[in-house]
């Protein structure tokens, strides 16, 4: 069943069909890479390799989905660098047996999450302060106390998350796998609420959405709340992945998260996009990787491939949504 939201003075927000279609052109490019990836390497198939790609992936993904809640409201957030690195260590720290101890942790980093996301909000929201200079300061200020409670690599996680949480469920299921699908799953739920109507809303033409009468400075200040969850989850996740903690495990998340955004066809301008299209286009940055490593690619030419491969993926989501656009205003 497609759903087609109301139109508010002018303004069209995207139905769920046109959301699937936009997170087509990354799902495909990332089956083709998968294609390629197990033709070309036998044992990509095996339990261990699926296990792996999704535990590699999984971190850039999460960071991915909570900075696609602030850019599709047309906003900026650099904090994520600093709330990863500030989760990973206080997981690291602070470690606590068996499965509840991994929820008290888990806890402790959305906990984390959400305040320096609510500091965003708020700084952002109501004080309108430029985007990229407030969570450039909180970045700073979240690095600078990840720095204070672990000063170089090291600590360690609970047999729990570095086993358990790592590993498959059911029968070959990675757990992985299920954190990312239930994320889908939270934003399919997500956008179809008044909350996310708006939030694409003011991304689109927040001057429209006021004159709707959605609460712009509300909508603003949850896109930065939800997404310093998501980025206190990657930090834990990236703890278990890793079974250690590192005060500058954030840093290379920075770049590639916005990366990854970008490859899904998220538009920088807001309004356009989704999380399922960031998940997938973190998962192809990914898993990328292990293909050109596999054909034996140096590493220095990664980058400028993975570049050039995110540039046509975008300059087609941005024709084709010129295609559909033209077509609808004639």
């Amino acid at each position: 069943m497609t759903e087609t939201a109301a139109p508010a003075n002018g303004l069209t927000l995207p139905t769920l069909r046109s959301v699937a279609e936009s997170a087509l052109l990354i799902i495909v490019i990332y089956v083709i890479m998968a294609a390629v990836y197990a033709w070309v390497q036998p044992s990509a198939l095996s339990q261990y390799s699926i296990e792996s790609l999704f535990n590699n992936s999984l971190p850039l993904m999460l960071a991915a989905a909570g900075a696609t809640f602030v850019i599709l409201q047309g906003g900026f957030d650099l904090s994520l660098a600093g709330v990863i690195s500030l989760s990973n260590v206080i997981v690291a720290v602070w470690p606590m047996e068996g499965p509840g101890g991994a929820a008290v942790n888990l806890a402790m980093v959305l906990a984390v999450g959400l305040a320096v996301g609510a500091v965003n909000g708020f700084v952002v929201a109501y004080l309108r302060i430029q985007s990229i200079a407030a969570t450039l300061a909180t970045m700073i200020v979240c690095q600078g106390i990840a720095l204070l409670i672990l000063k170089a690599p090291g600590g360690y996680v609970s047999d729990f998350m570095a086993y358990d949480l790592t590993q498959s469920i059911a029968g070959g299921i990675p757990v992985a796998l299920v954190v990312a699908a239930l994320t889908m799953a939270f934003w399919s739920v997500y956008r179809r609420t008044n909350s996310g109507r708006a939030l694409l809303a003011v991304g689109q033409d927040e001057h429209a959405a006021a004159l709707s009468g959605i609460d712009v400075e509300r909508t603003r200040f949850f896109s930065f709340v939800w997404a310093g969850a998501f980025y206190g989850l990657a930090g834990y996740m990236l703890a278990a992945q890793t079974s250690t903690g590192n005060p500058n495990a954030g840093d290379p998340f920075l770049l590639l998260t916005f990366a990854a955004v970008a490859l899904g066809g998220t538009s920088f301008a807001g309004g356009r996009g989704g999380v399922t299209a960031s998940l997938f286009g973190a998962a192809t940055l990914m898993l990328m990787q292990k293909v050109l490593f596999a054909v034996g690619v140096s590493s220095f030419y990664t980058g400028v491939i993975q570049g050039a491969i995110m540039i046509l993926a975008v300059l087609f989501s941005v024709g084709v949504n010129a295609i559909v656009n033209r077509r609808r205003a004639s």
